[in-house]
Formats: structure tokens, sequence, C-alpha cells
């Protein structure tokens, strides 16, 4: 997909009457975290806090790490987890995972968090009516990485995926190792062999297989599936999703066992085909109680390229052999698989084989449910942040001007909106319309709109129709 050189930044619309207000957080590249009102002011910056993510805790507090491993030693290794108030100062940290001696580096303890933690309270790290996440006092879990050689998997070394609970002391109370259940995950005979041969080998400490590349972990919270009686969706249990697997899945907190899952195969059964691959997912969770559509599972399905299985044109090793260049946004029933809401190109309005990646982030993204059934959409690669009603409508746009070293990309990994007065320290912002321009007489300065100038009438010409989609129809088989 091609984009323009320039474009809008900022707001770009926003309809009052239909959003669901408040202020949206999110990492400003290399600046720090940043936090803006509808109108996409910036009303504060965290500057030096990064995070994979950063969250907002109620009364203005906010959650990040204050930096990462060298990427000559670690790949996406944050050091830390800290909270920080609203002036900066660091009210809670914890980097006791472990201690890391890098080749002329002096030795320190790291968190080597990567891509997501929850606080207590919150099972999704958003908001949802009566789910607070504690500001002083609760655990802590995080997603973080080890270390490991396992030749289940690969004769290569991984860099594997840890689940770990931390209590407000900064003890680790728990912890869950990917790799320690790599035989209840299903994969195929092919997806082992294409595993092996290369279970994505990143840079970072050498070579180490990225094999799993988990981006995403919430409790389930208070559900009605448990409240029905399935054990398996125990508000404490916890989901995942693997990014190179196409898996998602559920692990029992109290024994570790994965209870359920959907992929590395979507092919399996007739609900599994009818949801279809999700591939490369960022950001799946299960909504939580109190929003519409509490209990179901909502995912950012990337597209791209991601899987391991058996070789296809696109793929002739078998390594992420799973393509598609579109993304859509999926919310469906974990029990049956149907899907209750998507959100894709079809469904935004562009036409399919010629538009259909208009909507696509291959990379990075996530999807928040708002307390109004609107859901907040970071489209991560084009950082595009956007926020879509039910019946599909774009009701709020808001473009990341931040750009990093790379002056090409202003990318946001994931953005959450949560409600004013969780901000005490700011009064409610004046919100003002910003409508949906029409592109075709928008012009920057220097350039102007005479749409009558210079125009001549050829004679003998029909009125041109526009494009038109080519569709080829094949004839029934005649009988005899």
């Amino acid at each position: 997909m091609g984009i323009p050189t320039i474009y809008p930044t900022g707001t770009t619309l926003f309809d009052p009457g239909k959003c669901w207000s408040g202020y949206t957080l999110f990492i400003a590249r290399e600046t720090g975290c940043a936090l803006v009102d509808m109108n996409g002011n910036v009303v504060h910056l965290w500057k030096g806090l990064h995070g994979f993510p950063t969250k907002l805790l109620p009364g203005g507090q906010v959650m990040g790490s204050l930096g990462v491993r060298s990427p000559k030693y670690g790949f996406m290794d944050y050091m830390d987890v800290v909270q920080v108030d609203w002036d900066g100062n660091v009210v809670w940290k914890f980097d006791q995972y472990e201690y890391i001696e890098d080749p002329g580096q002096e030795g320190m303890w790291m968190a080597r968090q990567h891509h997501d933690y929850q606080r207590e309270g919150s099972p999704v790290g958003y908001y949802a009516p009566g789910l607070t996440p504690l500001v002083e006092g609760g655990n802590t879990l995080i997603l973080g990485h080890k270390d490991v050689r396992d030749p289940r998997i690969s004769d290569k070394p991984l860099l594997d995926d840890v689940i770990y609970e931390v209590n407000w002391e900064g003890d680790i109370i728990w912890e869950w190792v990917c790799s320690e259940h790599f035989d209840e995950m299903d994969f195929s005979e092919a997806a082992r062999n294409a595993l092996c041969r290369n279970p994505t080998m990143v840079v970072g400490k050498g070579e180490v297989g990225d094999w799993m590349h988990m981006n995403s972990i919430s409790t389930l919270g208070p559900n009605r599936w448990y409240d029905q009686g399935d054990e398996r969706f125990h508000p404490d249990n916890i989901i995942w999703d693997g990014r190179q697997s196409d898996i998602i899945a559920v692990t029992d907190k109290e024994s570790g066992r994965i209870v359920w899952q959907i992929g590395p195969d979507y092919d399996g059964n007739q609900a599994v085909r009818e949801l279809g691959w999700i591939i490369g997912q960022h950001h799946a969770h299960m909504i939580p109680r109190g929003l519409p559509g509490e209990g179901n599972i909502l995912v950012f399905d990337n597209g791209g390229f991601s899987g391991y299985g058996s070789p296809n044109p696109g793929a002739p090793t078998g390594h992420n052999n799973a393509l598609r260049d579109y993304s859509r946004i999926v919310e469906f029933n974990p029990i049956t698989l149907k899907v209750i809401w998507q959100y894709s190109y079809e469904e935004a309005g562009f036409l399919p084989k010629m538009n259909n990646s208009d909507f696509y982030s291959p990379l990075i993204s996530s999807v928040q449910r708002l307390a109004n059934g609107n859901t907040l959409i970071t489209e991560g690669s084009s950082g595009r942040i956007f926020e879509v009603t039910e019946a599909f409508e774009i009701v709020w746009e808001y473009v990341s001007p931040y750009y990093g070293i790379n002056k090409n990309a202003n990318f946001v990994y994931r953005a959450y909106r949560v409600p004013y007065d969780w901000v005490p320290q700011l009064e409610r912002p004046d919100e003002k319309e910003i409508p949906k321009l029409d592109r075709s007489r928008f012009r920057v300065p220097g350039s102007v709109w005479k749409p009558e100038e210079g125009v001549v009438e050829v004679e003998g010409t029909l009125p041109y129709p526009g494009p038109q989609l080519c569709v080829s129809k094949v004839d029934e088989p005649k009988d005899g």
C-alpha cells in the first residue's frame, strides 16, 4: 500500500455526540509518553518515560519503563517496570527478575519485560466499570523473557516467553514458562519441522529464536462463562497470544496447564474455519465485565506474515507460512467461536482486491472496547488511532505527529482511552467538533482549488462511469 508523503497529523476527525470522550495515552516515539485530549492537544507529556506499553492509573499516575537493554545483547528487553506520578517521580519500580552481565557493560538487575503487564484490579489494563487498577499495594503480572535451550523445539538457543507475578514489595510470587508447555500446543509435524529449522531467529546476544513472540497477557476477570460453570474461564486464569505461532490460549493459573486454545492451525474443524485464520495477532483479550460484548474475545488480527507449517510459494521453507495483506478486528464467542463483530476493509467500505490493504498494520497495534460500545483501534504501523461505532462509522481519528530517528516512522504500539476523571490534575477540556473533510477539496497553502479554470469539453465523448471491478463467472456444469 502506498501512502502520500504529506498528510495531516493530530486529530483529523471528531464527532463529540458519538464518541466516548476522554484522554488518550500512547508512546510518542523517542520523546516520551503523551496524553492527548479529543482535539489532539497534548495535555501532558512524561518526557523520557517509555514503555511496552504505558498505562494510566486513576489519579494521574502512569506505568511504563525507564530504559531498554542494548539491542546488541537483548531483543526487546526492557530493564524495568515503573510507576511514576504526575510530576514524573518514581513511586514504584521492579527490575529484579534476572541479573544480566553483558559484554563491556556493568552487571545489573533487569525485569526483561516486553509487550505487556497488568496491575491487579484491572484484568486488561483499560477502563471497565468497577474494575479499577490498584494505584498502591497491588500485584503486577509481567510478560518477560528467559533464555533457554529445548531440543523438543529446536537445537538453536531460544528467547522464551515467561509470565511472572510480583507483589508491591518486589517479590516474585508466581511464574509460568512458555516452552515448558510446548507439547500442549498442537503443532503439526510440518510446523514442528519448520520451527526446528528456524524458530524465528533474531539478533540479540548472538542469534536466538523468538519462537512464540507473545505480545499480550491479561487475566480473564469475572465473566459469564465461569459463572455458568466453565472452569476454563476462572477469573484468575490468563489469556495470552503468540504472534509468531498464531496461537491464542488460556493458561490455568493454579495448574499451569493450557485449558483453552485456538491456533496454530485454523483448518481443524468447521468452527475455526468460519472464524478464519488469525495471523500475526496482537492484544487478544476477553472484554471485561461491564462493557458491551463482555466475555467475548477481542483481538487485532494483523495479517501480514507468521506461523510455521508446510512450504508454499510465499514461504518456501515453511517459516512465516501464513500470509494475508490486510488486517481485521475480530470479536468472537470463546465457546462457539462465532464472530460477533468484525472490522476490516469490507466494513470500512474499501474495494476488495483493490483497497483491502487500506486497513493494514502487519506489526504492533491494539484494540479497546469503550463503555458506549464503540471500539478504539490502534493501527500501529501508520501511527493511526481511531474510534469506530458498532455500525462501522469512524467518529474520531488521530494520526501521531511523533516521528523517531527514522523520519518515516510514527509507529504507535498501543493506545488507551481513559476517563477524564482519572486525571484530576486537569480541568475537563472544551470539546470542539472536527467535521470530516472533503479530501477532493483539501489543499495545503500554495495549492489552490479552482475546478472550473482550464476546462474544455471534448465533443462526442460519453460519460466515464469510473473504475469497475472485473468479475469472472464460471458457468455451472451442464448435465451429461
